[in-house]
């Protein structure tokens, strides 16, 4: 019985402030070495988000998740080596991911369900303790 392929998590942060040309061309080249010895599965473009922390005196970096299968076991190597050398990308991890992980979400899609539920009011309205009741109820 065949084993289902392992697939692995890409994920990019690209310098915001780098050429749009230079970030296409980390990800053309990234896609190409993919697809030249596996299989690219799927490219979310999550576009540019503020950072926990600043890396490199960055507030932000444009995001990137590419997951994919590996056919030739040199293709882990090989990304590694052309990342860590490429200027304009920010941080990068390959992560090996367990059978059964569920789809990664769609981080625009989500975003833009977010903005529109937003009213123009709060949702919960608060009301105010009076002075004279108890926080908590006494026990019965």
């Amino acid at each position: 019985m065949p084993t289902a392929a392992t697939t692995y998590d890409l994920v990019m942060l690209l310098d915001p402030q780098a050429e749009e040309d230079a970030r296409a061309k980390i990800v053309a080249d990234t896609r190409a070495a993919i697809e030249a010895k596996g299989e690219l599965v799927r490219h979310d473009q999550w576009g540019e988000r503020p950072l926990t922390y600043p890396i490199q005196r960055h507030a932000s970096a444009e995001y990137h998740l590419m997951q994919f299968h590996v056919g030739d076991g040199g293709l882990l190597g090989d990304l590694d080596h052309a990342l860590r050398i490429t200027d304009g990308l920010l941080r990068f991890r390959v992560v090996k991911l367990k059978p059964g992980v569920p789809d990664a979400p769609d981080m625009r899609a989500g975003a833009a369900r977010r903005s529109e539920a937003e009213p123009s009011e709060p949702a919960i309205q608060t009301e105010e303790t009076p002075a004279d009741e108890p926080l908590l109820a006494e026990p019965a």
